[in-house]
């Protein structure tokens, strides 16, 4: 343990090592009580600094590859048919989650070739486009020693959500994963996607989320804001034990910010609940992402993300659904092409539910709708077979009576958005409930 000590002591700046990582070494070595664990992370750590070492004298090796049609076979998930299981709706307290009312910023990297980083977004290292064998979609592939900014140039407002998919490809060698860092900044008047917001970005206020990954449930996050440049909130560090179940498949994370509120969720699982965690009237305007420094080479690991969607605005249902008599949502999501609703979508659900029980009167239509991409007839019978399962979900998870409902779908035939642009789509896919 001495020699432990001597060691972070004694390395400089130039083991690349971020400050997360060193502040959790010295509460290893504070920590007699587990001993026996510290003896295993010494020998990591001491692995670590030699590697670490060795790679910032050779540089930074990426893959020669600029594309990839599947994420390292090592580290595969197991399912059936190249697809994951399918994860039931379930009751969870925890995660009331509901997305804000107008979308600000939506990327999936649709229009994005593949092998090349998103149009519009900066990085300090490099990125690119992919697709993956077991998933649908693309996905944006994260490397080590980068820091990336999203080409949004929309204010998000002072109550807004944030919302991605994070896919984390992981398999244990005997030394520390790569941290996955996630944040929200304001840029004031300059511009989003400016070089100075790659190295200076806490310079005006920003919001700060680290992940630490580990195997078995021992998974971490921290979280800081920042407030021109210095410390503004300090979270304990949470567990998200449920990370590591999702190495190798989609983790859907959600933020929500109401003025100095802020809650994350990882999954279904809420970690954080700080009331006073933002600067008050700081309005944010842009997302990053930044993978840290590890042992592991390039081969060895994936980072993956994708589904970011900005939000701004506090739904009202009771208010729209009692008093205006029709409520619209983005909130409720499917897999895609697919009527099979996914979990994150349980906080919207449970606020339907709830103005229901609380109107015994009302009855409902729910419609479904879809974008412009794709067939119209079969556009027009997914969006009648979501606003089925809906009703569904509805009746069985929330003991909502079943005469109670009508559904219908009407496909792309009524947009309220351009779908021609990626906002325009997102708004397009929705769900509405017109009071009867």
């Amino acid at each position: 343990m001495k020699n432990a000590l001597t060691l972070i002591l004694l390395l400089s700046p130039a083991t690349l090592f971020c400050q997360g990582f060193m502040d959790r070494l010295k509460k290893k070595v504070a920590n007699k009580a587990e001993q026996k664990v510290e003896q295993k992370i010494d020998k990591s750590v001491d692995k670590g600094f030699d590697k670490a070492e060795q790679t910032a004298k050779s540089g930074n090796k990426k893959a020669d590859s600029t594309t990839t049609t599947q994420a390292p076979a090592t580290t595969a998930p197991a399912t059936t048919a190249g697809a994951p299981a399918p994860v039931a709706l379930k009751s969870n307290s925890r995660f009331d989650f509901v997305p804000g009312e107008l979308i600000v910023y939506t990327e999936s990297f649709e229009q994005d070739p593949i092998g090349e980083l998103p149009t519009g977004w900066n990085t300090t290292g490099t990125g690119e486009v992919v697709t993956l064998n077991n998933f649908p979609g693309k996905w944006l592939q994260v490397h080590q020693r980068s820091f990336y900014l999203t080409n949004n140039e929309k204010s998000f407002g002072e109550n807004y959500t944030v919302e991605f998919d994070a896919i984390m490809q992981l398999k244990y060698n005997g030394h520390f994963f790569p941290y996955f860092a996630f944040g929200i900044i304001s840029t004031n008047d300059e511009s989003t996607t400016s070089n100075e917001f790659l190295r200076n970005y806490r310079k005006n206020a920003s919001i700060e989320g680290i992940f630490y990954p580990a195997e078995g449930g021992r998974s971490k996050l921290n979280v800081h804001t920042y407030k021109a440049g210095r410390d503004y909130y300090t979270g304990d560090q949470q567990e998200v034990s449920i990370l590591s179940d999702y190495f190798g498949k989609p983790i859907h994370i959600a933020i929500q910010v109401q003025k100095e509120r802020m809650r994350i969720w990882a999954g279904q699982d809420k970690i954080f609940d700080a009331p006073k965690a933002i600067t008050p009237g700081v309005l944010m305007n842009q997302l990053f992402f930044e993978i840290h420094t590890s042992s592991y080479k390039e081969d060895q690991y994936g980072m993956f993300i994708s589904n970011l969607k900005v939000a701004k605005g506090i739904p009202d249902t009771r208010h729209k659904l009692v008093e205006e008599g029709k409520f619209s949502t983005t909130g409720i999501l499917f897999d895609v092409n697919s009527d099979v609703i996914k979990p994150e979508s349980y906080g919207v659900l449970k606020d339907v539910a709830n103005v229901l029980k609380e109107n015994a009167d009302i009855k409902v239509k729910i419609i479904g709708h879809t974008d412009s991409d794709g067939d119209d007839q079969k556009n027009l019978q997914l969006s009648q077979k979501r606003a089925a399962a809906v009703a569904k979900a509805l009746q069985e998870t929330f003991s909502i009576d079943a005469a109670r409902f009508q559904t219908d779908g009407k496909g792309e035939t009524v947009p309220v958005g351009d779908n021609k642009t990626k906002e325009g789509k997102a708004l397009n896919r929705r769900v509405e409930f017109i009071k009867q």
